[in-house]
């Protein structure tokens, strides 16, 4: 995914050293910020044509459709406490939930809290954590956000943004996953998926992922916001891909500017869903019972045929 940059020179004209792509991908892993300033509010900025009210009512609206599709959505991450969910969001960068979730349950019967966590010799943490990608930079996170837990906050997750950001591999995206699942505080969740489908339905147009925040964020009440990300996370996984968006099974189409961008075909389109919407296991080994009751099915664990 990632390129090497190109040699160059310095004043001194001496070359400077490339840097490896896997190595760049690994320094990818999400950084904390130093210090958690709240995103400022941002005024609605509607695609050209669309007056701020026909924006937010259009984007309120596409909420409750997913909402409609999507009831039992809910973070895809196992976890039963605020410190697993923290680690397995930490691990979940670059790689997926269901194989995050595949290599926790070793994880964390091995170093149930952060004490045990701290303590743990870095080569045993890696050799779990090998499945995940970048189990190098992801057990020095780990391993440094439980030291950090022991040392700062008697070995409990803190409640609160200003705080999660202090810990090793912990950025807003984290804080906010933690937050909202853990202790019930809104908060949206901008990741990969979530940037790509608030930009081809024209809510905002900005990239940098704490503006997204804020523009999307003017659009919604607060207590939405947690469940926001939920339905607009699902949709991104199962419907509305990276590559090529099932355009003609999507439930939203005549609300979304970017319908046709993928395949319009409804038999086309349906072979294109993902997860439970194909007929596929989800990414929990351990899902939510209403999922489980709304027919989904629970994902396999690691090494399973």
């Amino acid at each position: 995914m990632g390129e090497q940059d190109p040699g160059g020179s310095n004043k001194k004209g001496k070359s400077a050293k490339k840097v490896p792509a896997a190595v760049k991908k690994a320094a990818a892993v999400e950084k904390p910020a130093k210090k958690a300033a709240p995103v400022r509010k941002t005024a609605v900025r509607p695609p050209s044509g669309e007056s701020p009210t026909a924006l937010v009512r259009r984007a309120r609206r596409i909420n409750r459709e997913l909402a409609e599709v999507y009831p039992y959505a809910h973070p895809e991450l196992d976890f039963e406490n605020p410190f697993q969910l923290v680690v397995a969001t930490v691990l979940s960068a670059q790689t997926t939930d269901l194989r995050v979730n595949q290599t926790t349950p070793a994880l964390f019967a091995r170093y149930p809290t952060p004490e045990d966590l701290a303590a743990a010799v870095p080569e045993e943490v890696e050799e779990i954590l090998r499945p995940c990608g970048f189990f190098r930079a992801k057990t020095k996170s780990v391993i440094g956000l439980s030291k950090a837990l022991v040392e700062n906050f008697g070995g409990e997750v803190p409640g609160k943004l200003e705080d999660l950001v202090t810990l090793p591999g912990v950025g807003r995206k984290t804080a906010f996953v933690v937050l909202g699942n853990a202790f019930g505080r809104p908060g949206i969740t901008v990741d990969t998926h979530f940037q790509r489908l608030v930009r081809r339905w024209r809510w905002t147009d900005e990239t940098d992922p704490d503006k997204i925040e804020a523009a999307v964020g003017a659009l919604f009440p607060k207590s939405d916001w947690t469940d926001l990300s939920h339905h607009v996370i699902w949709h991104g996984r199962r419907i509305c891909h990276a590559r090529k968006p099932a355009c003609g099974a999507c439930p939203i189409a005549p609300l979304c500017p970017a319908y046709g961008e993928g395949e319009t075909d409804p038999e086309k389109a349906a072979k294109l869903l993902k997860y439970e919407k194909g007929g596929f296991p989800g990414q929990r080994l351990k899902p939510p019972q209403a999922y489980l009751d709304a027919g989904g099915r629970p994902a396999p664990p690691l090494g399973a045929a």
